[in-house]
């Protein structure tokens, strides 16, 4: 089979493992910093294997990590603030 491949890169990446419980639930996430992502970072929710590209301004943006994870307003709250900490 023939491929097109678009790019096939190899980069050293930075790569964070958190876990923390906050009032209602129990966070795991892996954090990949690479320069691939224009300083943005991608979270990875270990537990529900879900994952997004987040920026400063995402995390701010109403309802966005409340789909990308697929929680509910309540549920992100703790992970908003770290995400917070983490991005600035």
């Amino acid at each position: 089979m023939e491929r097109f491949f678009l790019y096939e890169d190899v980069e050293d990446t930075k790569t964070r493992f958190v876990s923390f419980a906050g009032q209602k639930l129990r966070y795991d996430l892996a954090i990949l910093q690479s320069g691939r992502f224009f300083g943005k970072v991608l979270v990875m929710d270990i537990q529900f294997g879900r994952f997004a590209i987040i920026g400063p301004d995402d995390v701010e943006e109403p309802g966005y990590l409340e789909h990308v994870y697929n929680r509910t307003e309540e549920e992100t709250i703790e992970l908003r603030e770290y995400l917070r900490e983490l991005l600035n």
